[in-house]
């Protein structure tokens, strides 16, 4: 692998309204925002939307089946964006790191892609695996 190559890209979704609730109940954090429609537009939103952490962890699966699950370290991520019910999320893992060191490091993006194309960053993160 060279500096800038992909080594994986995978899309997830689209993402629904029983994937909010359902995450909803495995995290444990059921702020009305991710799934009751009145309350996220009380708040300025115009729909619900993701769980940061739903996304987050759709990343970190991709980058799991990117350098496998026991080699992963370090994975730090940054939410700039939302993810809406319909968009689909698509993960890019690519190598940021090709020195011949014990550990590799990899720019992660995940884009939100709306059901008519556009597409918008919604997380980026680094991560670091093992060799």
């Amino acid at each position: 692998m060279s500096v800038g190559d992909v080594v994986l890209e995978k899309d997830f979704g689209p993402v629904t309204r029983t994937h909010l609730v359902r995450y909803a109940g495995a995290g444990g954090d059921f702020n009305p925002i991710h799934h009751d429609e009145g309350f996220a537009q009380a708040a300025g939103y115009p729909s619900v939307f993701a769980h940061g952490l739903f996304t987050a962890g759709l990343a970190g699966a991709a980058l799991a089946e990117a350098v496998g699950p026991l080699a992963l370290r370090r994975f730090a991520v940054r939410y700039v964006g939302q993810v809406w019910p319909g968009d689909t999320v698509t993960v890019t893992v690519q190598e940021t790191d090709a020195a011949a060191s014990a550990r590799r490091s990899f720019e992660v993006t995940v884009e939100a892609v709306a059901a008519d194309g556009h597409r918008r960053v919604v997380i980026t993160g680094t991560a670091e695996a093992d060799r």
